[in-house]
């Protein structure tokens, strides 16, 4: 800054000008602004050409806030309005590594939450608790924690939470699931330089494939760190930034997580729909998702041998998103076996002339038991 006589002298806390300034966490290329200067505040949101209106006006859906804890309650406060008042439908967004409805930081507990403030968050918790079933089994205490966190955020933030595997803090998610751990046993350079095993990859992509089979089916909105879709490794920042492989894609995983995004596009209850659990225990996670009479299951297994699981399911058939296979549900329940380190994606759907047929030769059927007899009958016969 050339002199104190700037408009923008009044955004910053001069310890001794020119030269010493308060800092984010003391590095010194990352000038801290007071956020309570007005002329701060034109800038970014108040003012009707800001930061914040200019680029919603441009296109923009919406704003992710980084480090949402370190800003004003009334900043946010403000971005969101601003936000609001350029776009109805535009969402904000805060970066929080905790239960944001009970976090409380530099003393203050935060309203995040509370309306007028964010309206989801960077959902950490979801994605250490996944992490915590894929790499140990622990079934259960993913259920416990989503819960846990549907308990005490609004159905909105629930539902619009920003659900990652990975994200441009953490180290790649291909890594971490093929090494085991963050590594910080072993030096920086030992880090920077590593190759993953053939081995190593390949478990890590069995379990990255149950990862993002739970991420693009879970309430929320699925995010999909950039790379990650193409198996990049790397560790902790800046090994995790290398530039997006072009030409060197991993192009099954690339049109796999295609297909998830498809389908999530076109499937109303993985877009609208609640959740109901199914068994979620040691090495399995499984719950149902319901809209407008449709439903869509998912089940993973992160074990080594073959799962079985069952499933509440309210209809009389499910059909494999992407194999085609179909199978009966007896009793309200279906009963899947599982593939070592597998998982299944089923949605509602009916054959209308296979089941008409057999309802109008066996009006009498009342149990799935028997339509499963009859079923399997006409599909031997051709009918």
């Amino acid at each position: 800054m050339q002199s104190k006589d700037s408009p923008y002298y009044d955004w910053f806390d001069w310890k001794e000008w020119p030269d010493k300034y308060e800092s984010w966490w003391g590095i010194y290329s990352l000038p801290a602004v007071r956020e309570d200067c007005q002329g701060y505040r034109d800038f970014i949101f108040a003012g009707e050409d800001s930061v914040v209106r200019r680029w919603l006006r441009a296109g923009a859906d919406g704003w992710r806030l980084d480090v949402a804890d370190e800003l004003p309650d009334d900043f946010v406060n403000g971005i969101h309005q601003a936000a609001r008042e350029e776009n109805p439908n535009a969402i904000v967004i805060g970066e929080v590594w905790e239960d944001g409805s009970t976090k409380i930081a530099y003393g203050v507990r935060r309203r995040h939450l509370l309306g007028y403030h964010l309206d989801g968050l960077m959902n950490y918790p979801f994605r250490t608790a996944l992490l915590n079933f894929l790499l140990h089994g622990d079934g259960a205490g993913f259920q416990y924690s989503m819960e846990d966190l549907r308990e005490n955020y609004p159905p909105s933030a629930f539902y619009s939470a920003m659900n990652a595997l990975g994200t441009h803090d953490t180290l790649r998610i291909l890594t971490y699931l093929g090494v085991g751990s963050e590594r910080h046993d072993q030096s920086k350079d030992w880090r920077a330089n590593y190759e993953m095993s053939p081995r190593e990859r390949a478990g890590g992509m069995e379990l990255l494939k149950l990862g993002l089979l739970v991420l693009f089916a879970f309430p929320g909105a699925p995010t999909v760190f950039y790379g990650d879709e193409a198996g990049m490794t790397g560790f902790e920042d800046p090994f995790n930034r290398r530039p997006y492989p072009w030409g060197r894609e991993d192009q099954e995983l690339v049109a796999y997580c295609a297909k998830l995004g498809n389908y999530r596009k076109t499937s109303r209850p993985l877009r609208e729909g609640d959740i109901r659990w199914g068994t979620c225990g040691e090495c399995l996670v499984s719950f149902v998702r319901r809209a407008a009479g449709e439903s869509v299951a998912v089940a993973v297994s992160n074990a080594r041998n073959r799962t079985i699981v069952e499933l509440p399911w309210g209809h009389v058939q499910a059909v494999n998103v992407f194999t085609g296979e179909r199978y009966l549900a007896m009793n309200g329940k279906l009963r899947l076996t599982l593939p070592p380190r597998g998982g299944i994606l089923l949605e509602s759907a009916l054959e209308g002339e296979k089941i008409g047929k057999i309802t109008k030769k066996f009006p009498e059927i009342l149990l799935y038991k028997q339509a499963e007899v009859c079923y399997n009958a006409l599909i031997r016969n051709n009918s």
